[in-house]
This record gives C-alpha cells, structure tokens and sequence, in this order.
C-alpha cells in the first residue's frame, strides 16, 4: 500500500469517446501561440543546460510570459513581402549572476530563439520578418540541486497547483494530433507551399466526423489561383486520408473556409504564419501538455512551455500527469478512459502530491476494483520518479504543446 495520497474512483461521466458530441483542436507549430510556446520551451531548455554546463544545477529562471506581436504582409502570388516586421518579446526571470560567475541569460535565450525558429518557421528571416527581444530579471539562484552524481534529491512545490492528462485519446484527438503533425512533416517537406501555421479544429457529432483545417499558404510557390487552389485539394486529401488510419467514421474535411475565391480573398501569406497579419501571440493560450485542446476533458489552465523543469508544478505536474496516464492504459487492460489530476502544495516535496485522483472508465465487465491495485501501483511508481521529467524536458525529448 502506496503512503502516498492516491485516490482511484470512477469518473462522473461517459468515456469521451461516447459521448455524443466531441470538440477537439491543436493550432499548429507556426501558429502565433504555438511560437510563443515553441521559443519559450526552446529558451526553457537552453537555460536549464547552461546552468548545469556552468554551475552543475539548474537555477531559478522561467520564461512562460513570451508575447508575440503581429506585423503586416503583402503576399503575391509567386512572392510578396513582409512591410512591418513580427515582434517577439521574450519576457521571464534568469539567474544571472550565482557563486562569483555571471551568466549570460539574456543572450542564451536569443541564440535559443533564433536558432528555433530558423529550424521550425524558416521562411521568418530572423532580424528582418520577426525582431527578437528578451527581457529577464534576475532570478533568486536559490533552486536546489537536483542532478548529482551520487543521488537525486527530490525538490519542493513551488506552488499550490495542479495538472491533468488523460488516456487513451479518442479517434477524433488521434486525427486531429497526427493530421497536424504530418502535414508540418512529410507534407510539408515534399510540398514546401504549405506554412508551418495549421490550425485543426475536429468535430465529432455521433459517427460522423467534421475536420476543418486553417492551412496557410506561402506566396512564393503558388503561382496562381489555380495552384492555390491545387494545393488546398491536396491539403484536404492528404487529412482524409490520415483520417482512415484512426477511424471507420465518416470523415469530412475542409479547408480554409473563409476563402472567397471570387473576391480574391485567400489564406496567401509571405512567411507562412498569420502572425505576419494581425495575429497575436501568448505563451499557454494554445496547445494543453499533450498537444490537443480538449474541451471534452478537464485541462488545467497554467502554461506548460517556459517554466523552471526543476520544481514548477505548471509544468511537472501536467506533463507527469499525462505520462501516468498514458503508461496506465498501455500496461492495464480494460480501461476505457482515464484521467489523472495532481495537486500540489507549495513546500511539499514533488513526489507526494497533496492528492493523486485517477478517475476511471472501465470497460463492459470489468469493475474497478479489478484494477485498482495495478492503476495505483502505476502512479506511486511515476511520482517516485517523478524527477526523471525534469531531465526530460531538459533533453528535448518530452514536447510540451
């Protein structure tokens, strides 16, 4: 019996999946809010390595507050371009001075966002098309050591807080999440048309399915209305047919439904993102932990991208509660949904959660008292590791919007 507070009861509503209607979204990597994300998780982990590199901890620093500010376009077809540039505060608290060494905080987080966005928006000239700024305070320094050579000390809650994940996702998130992934991957590498700002919002009423997909266009390759057009089919297509993986559903797709082709207008861009035209940016005003919006589903409303990996529960806590989640419903059978909240009080150590509720949807002849040993095993065993997240998102390999 775990001494940890875990609860396990059934959940107080039907499996998402069977529920009549469902709305799920995920703005995509160019998106202005998935930047926003994007260049504070890529300046999150940049930090967290320096330190370590430098002074062999992590010290205090967050960067969740990173705004964006739209320019002004004129796209064309074959080429048009940007008139008043995107600006990009970064905006947070560093440590920049700790035991007789200065750190060059604000400088790491420039080289960090320049060098993700050339990789994840390359048709943004970095200094011309988007000016970067950053403006962190000093931080405290006063975060405690969590990477040793001999043990892992567990660090305290910087706050009282929460975050939830959930498992399995339904056939309308999988499409919805892979949809968006594929075309800003293998779509988008052999039809360099398509911008990285995909915006997919999926409804499901009963068996049918509604996918409307916001995909901008860049201006460089598109010769014409026609091409354009070309490539919107092709755009739809290519989500129907990801669709079919994950479904027997009537799936319906449709694409950049405020064209007017009459009246000429059309979702034409220069740098492939509607941040170049009017639309602002903010860190946590996007994607949950787990890349969806799911408005079906309990969310915690802190942002993720940007926090400190060591001790902010914003961050821990709802990517741990999604990874327990998910290594729940891979390893127990009969599960037909799930969802895991963690709360936190501030000054407790991370690994003992003030409470771990774990509501549950079993399937047609399985009661819950089947599997309530196997689920709180689950989740005593991932808080007992719970620091294994910070080194995670430290290495890039947990993605958090």
């Amino acid at each position: 019996m775990s001494e940890r507070n875990i609860r396990v009861e059934p959940i107080d509503r039907h499996a998402v999946e069977d529920q009549e209607v469902e709305i799920v979204e995920r703005k995509g990597i160019g998106h202005p809010d998935t930047i926003c994300d994007g260049v504070a998780e890529a300046v999150s982990e940049a930090l967290a390595q320096e330190y370590i590199d430098r002074v062999g901890e992590v010290l205090h620093f967050n960067t969740d507050e990173t705004q964006l500010v739209a320019g002004e376009a004129a796209p064309a077809f074959g080429g048009g371009e940007v008139v008043d540039p995107i600006y990009l505060l970064i905006v947070g608290r560093a440590t920049k001075h700790y035991d007789g060494q200065t750190i060059p905080a604000e400088t790491i987080a420039l080289r960090a966002a320049r060098e993700y966005l050339e990789s994840e928006i390359p048709q943004l000239n970095v200094g011309e098309d988007i000016v970067v700024d950053v403006k962190l305070g000093e931080g405290s320094g006063d975060l405690q050591e969590v990477f040793g050579e001999d043990e892992v000390s567990v660090p305290m809650a910087n706050d009282t807080s929460f975050g939830v994940g959930h498992a399995p996702l339904t056939e309308t998130e999988q499409i919805v999440l892979e949809a968006e992934r594929r075309l800003n991957g293998e779509f988008a590498d052999e039809n360099p048309y398509l911008g990285p700002d995909v915006k997919l919002m999926g409804k499901r009423e009963g068996d049918t399915i509604d996918v409307t997909v916001a995909a901008a266009m860049i201006d460089e390759y598109i010769a014409d209305l026609d091409e354009y057009i070309e490539a919107v089919d092709a755009v739809e297509e290519f989500v129907e047919d990801v669709a079919t993986d994950h479904t027997d559903r009537d799936v319906n797709v449709h694409v950049n439904t405020a064209d007017d082709y009459e009246e000429g207008s059309i979702y034409l861009t220069v740098t492939g993102t509607s941040a170049e035209q009017g639309d602002d940016g903010s860190v946590g005003r996007g994607n949950r932990a787990n890349g969806l919006i799911t408005p079906n589903r309990s969310m915690s409303m802190e942002a993720t991208s940007g926090k400190n990996p060591v001790n902010h529960i914003g961050k821990i806590y709802n990517l741990l509660s999604t990874e327990i989640a998910e290594e729940v419903v891979a390893d127990v059978d009969g599960i037909r949904d799930l969802r895991v909240r963690l709360l936190s009080q501030i000054g407790r150590p991370i690994d003992q959660p003030h409470v771990a509720d774990v509501h549950v949807v079993t399937a047609d002849g399985v009661d819950l008292e089947d599997v309530e040993a196997d689920i709180e095993a689950i989740v005593d065993r991932e808080l007992a590791n719970v620091t294994d997240i910070t080194r995670q998102v430290i290495d890039g390999e947990l993605t958090t919007y």
